[in-house]
């Protein structure tokens, strides 16, 4: 058993966790109400901590957990293609270059949600999770290499098929 400050714990980690659980496709508000929950479901299971694998991936579990079960309540599925128009702020007049990384974002957004697994997970945990590759490596009992290999690939799917969009060829 760790002995841990949780207040320390949520303080350094809260951004991490509320920004992988966007990553998943949760609007804002779903967001912060999934990543408070980790945070109290966590402290309840404390104990149950033993401090030999990463906090932030255990806290990850939590929330991906927390925000399926949200997605079974609300009789969606988090793996098929989601409403963006349900999880998008509401878009006013802004400079054409925000509006053209916006429409990019989309793109990349609905091509990453159609992506097999486990590049699809592996890019959002390195990417919106910030997570190192040993400690992907290590959420999918795998090297660090088979983590940097796997995201390498999934970036290279994701820059290839925006090119397609780029040249109107989609």
């Amino acid at each position: 058993m760790v002995c841990l400050d949780v207040e320390a714990v949520y303080k350094s980690y809260y951004l991490d966790v509320y920004r992988y659980v966007r990553s998943l496709a949760a609007p804002p508000d779903t967001a912060e109400e999934i990543t408070q929950e980790t945070f109290l479901k966590a402290m309840k299971a404390i104990r149950t901590f033993d401090g030999r694998k990463d906090i932030r991936a255990w806290l990850f579990v939590i929330a991906r957990n927390l925000y399926f079960n949200y997605c079974k309540r609300q009789k969606i599925y988090a793996d098929l293609n989601l409403d963006a128009e349900k999880h998008c702020a509401d878009v006013r007049f802004e400079p054409a270059e925000t509006l053209i990384d916006r429409e990019r974002v989309a793109y990349i957004r609905r091509y990453m949600d159609g992506m097999d697994e486990p590049y699809r997970k592996v890019f959002r945990l390195r990417v919106f999770g910030e997570l190192p590759f040993e400690k992907i490596g290590e959420l999918f009992g795998k090297s660090p290499g088979w983590a940097r290999v796997t995201y390498y690939r999934a970036k290279k799917k994701i820059a290839a098929y925006m090119e397609v969009v780029e040249n109107g060829e989609l």
